[in-house]
């Protein structure tokens, strides 16, 4: 490297610094200052990079789909829909729980205390949650079609009500619920969902 050069600037870094800035504070609680601050760059800097602030959420929240809630389509290839729920809700603990990461989880920590103004974070996240719950739509209905739920299920009650049990543990996590108890949470939060094996 020629003396002088400025090191190059570490874009996947940056996100990740964003990322965990916005899931521990909020994306209201997060302000272009901490950001760059923390990013070690001035404010030109972001947003040449990244457009602005609300851009930069946007793009940290598509890492955070593709590195952190992977987990979500490994649920949904588990042989029934007890055990895809199951295991959705217990990798939604695990997630919220790790220790290198901010507990809960960003798509419920990053709209929370939004002013008007930022109405469309609020509404991204929503579309993205809504996502999450069309997943699980999905899978239910398939369990349908496939005899493992009877045909009187309500596939749009109970996929609405496990993303609720997931956003509540997640609520859980960030105030600092132990992974134990909210594991045992998950396992009894999955047992709304009928289970033809063992219908005990």
């Amino acid at each position: 490297m020629p003396r002088g050069r400025r090191r190059a600037f570490d874009r996947d870094a940056a996100l990740d610094i964003a990322m965990n800035m916005f899931w521990s504070r909020g994306y209201a609680g997060t302000s272009v200052a901490d950001l760059t601050a923390a990013m070690g760059i001035n404010p030109p800097s972001l947003y040449s990079a990244f457009g602005n602030k609300r851009a930069l959420f946007e793009e940290t929240l598509q890492r955070y789909a593709g590195e952190c809630a992977r987990y979500v389509t490994e649920a949904m290839a588990e042989p029934t829909a007890r055990a895809a729920a199951l295991r959705f809700l217990t990798a939604t603990v695990e997630a919220a729980t790790q220790p290198d990461r901010p507990a809960g989880c960003l798509a419920v920590q990053g709209g929370l205390a939004c002013a008007e103004e930022d109405r469309e974070v609020v509404e991204l996240l929503v579309a993205y949650r809504a996502g999450t719950r069309h997943m699980l739509l999905d899978r239910f209905e398939k369990a349908v079609a496939d005899g493992d739920l009877p045909p009187s299920a309500d596939c749009p009650a109970l996929a609405r009500y496990v993303i609720a049990a997931a956003e509540g543990l997640n609520v859980e996590a960030a105030a600092g619920a132990p992974r134990a108890e909210l594991l045992t949470a998950a396992t009894l939060g999955a047992s709304v969902v009928p289970d033809t094996r063992n219908p005990a």
